[in-house]
């Protein structure tokens, strides 16, 4: 391949994987919406917290996998336990209430973190081992493309989960209309309880994924959930699939317009995801991939 063509490419190449990391928070944003009705502010700082759990479990002697593992099953409780104790107090309250409770507990959680685990960075070790791969003269490394293939894994899983399963049918009639469904006999609280402790696992895994890459501290996704909000209302809040084809089209975006534009730069590069967000709320409000409600007066 010719210089230019390589150098294309390879930038394609690391704007899909960066796009993976901000698509892994935006698959639990979209899932905590979806299931919950709730645009969950404090999912970032949530993962954080399960990612510190896995690091500590590390520490403690245990392989990555099995601190991963045991990270995520801490984070279905917690997840649960926040839903029951914090969130429970405002489900008859207007859903922005709601929203700035999900903003108060990002900042309380931020502040546990850091004085449980303090500021300090930690190195946290890579869920993938392993060196670079190459083809055709771009190059790849195998923790982006483990990276990549667990957020496609999850994809899947999640459809599976929401469209051809009971449960994914409770929860979005749940999040859809929870008087509605009380009527039918579901038990709405149980099922916002495990909608929150889903979305909470995700993010658990989101965090441990992107650890390895940015170095774990307590304000570690604070950046990446800019990028996540903007996945998940480019390809659309209820669309999981929508929300990582839209973080993958915002990495490989930014990275081409920081290379290929001298205006933007890296400086600026932030701006593509915001420009593209602001476009497509003004073209289509529901996002890319996002169902179009109807309400009938």
């Amino acid at each position: 391949m010719e210089g230019a063509a390589v150098r294309a490419v390879q930038q394609i190449v690391d704007g899909l994987a960066t796009g993976s990391i901000y698509g892994a928070l935006a698959l639990a944003l979209v899932l905590a919406h979806r299931a919950t009705g709730v645009v969950n502010f404090a999912q970032g700082q949530m993962a954080v917290v399960s990612t510190f759990v896995a690091w500590s479990l590390t520490r403690g002697g245990l392989g990555v996998i099995v601190a991963v593992a045991g990270a995520i099953a801490f984070s279905l409780v917690f997840g649960a336990a926040v839903e029951r104790l914090v969130m429970r107090r405002f489900e008859r309250e207007t859903p922005l209430i709601a929203v700035v409770a999900t903003v108060g507990l990002l900042l309380l959680l931020n502040g546990l973190s850091s004085l449980i685990w303090g500021y300090d960075l930690k190195a946290f070790p890579p869920v993938f081992s392993g060196g670079t791969l190459r083809a055709g003269g771009a190059a790849v490394s195998v923790t982006a493309l483990g990276t990549f293939l667990v957020l496609v894994a999850v994809v899947l899983v999640l459809y599976v989960l929401m469209m051809r399963t009971r449960l994914g049918l409770a929860l979005r009639a749940v999040a859809d209309n929870p008087d509605s469904s009380a009527l039918s006999g579901l038990p709405v609280g149980n099922l916002l309880m495990v909608g929150w402790g889903l979305a909470a696992g995700l993010g658990a895994i989101a965090g441990c994924l992107v650890a390895p890459k940015l170095y774990l501290d307590p304000n570690m996704l604070a950046g990446v959930l800019v990028y996540a909000l903007a996945a998940a209302v480019l390809g659309g809040f209820d669309s999981p699939l929508g929300a990582v084809v839209a973080a993958w089209i915002i990495g490989v975006s930014e990275n081409l317009a920081a290379t290929y534009i001298d205006l933007i730069g890296n400086d600026l590069r932030i701006s593509v995801p915001l420009l593209l967000t602001v476009l497509v709320l003004l073209l289509r409000p529901q996002g890319l991939f996002g169902r179009r409600e109807v309400v009938r007066v």
